[in-house]
């Protein structure tokens, strides 16, 4: 079986077992990254950039980890969540991205992307040390 390109080695690549690693998830579509736009309603108005290109760099080196999530009309798609990883994924050259996609309205695409953005909550210093030991 060939593997799949474009999305990089992603989390499959540390995890010992047969070449299905390289399959999608179940519920996970691939699609060109030109077929997304961005969330109208997205409430994240600043973006850092230096923030952003070492997310890119993250993406080129392992890949796409987690799924953009989005909602699809006719063949276009728009994000619910993720823009971030979107524009970073951009950035690292991705052509494909893969995406989870939902049916939602305009007031639930704010509510989710809204609660996407309080909900994540960064490693403080010590828990990324000790993560990083653990490697």
């Amino acid at each position: 079986m060939t593997k799949k390109r474009g999305l990089g080695r992603g989390l499959g690549a540390l995890i010992p077992g047969d070449d299905s690693s390289s399959d999608t998830p179940q519920g996970v579509r691939v699609v060109p990254i030109d077929a997304i736009q961005p969330n109208p309603h997205q409430p994240r108005s600043v973006m850092d950039e230096t923030k952003l290109a070492e997310l890119a760099a993250s993406i080129r080196e392992h890949g796409l980890i987690q799924p953009l999530i989005v909602t699809e009309d006719k063949g276009q798609y728009t994000l619910i969540a993720g823009e971030r990883r979107w524009r970073a994924s951009r950035l690292a050259g991705l052509r494909e991205v893969p995406v989870v996609v939902k049916e939602a309205t305009p007031q639930a695409m704010l509510e989710l992307a809204i609660i996407e953005n309080v909900q994540r909550a960064d490693l403080n210093a010590l828990e990324e040390a000790l993560a990083y030991r653990q490697l």
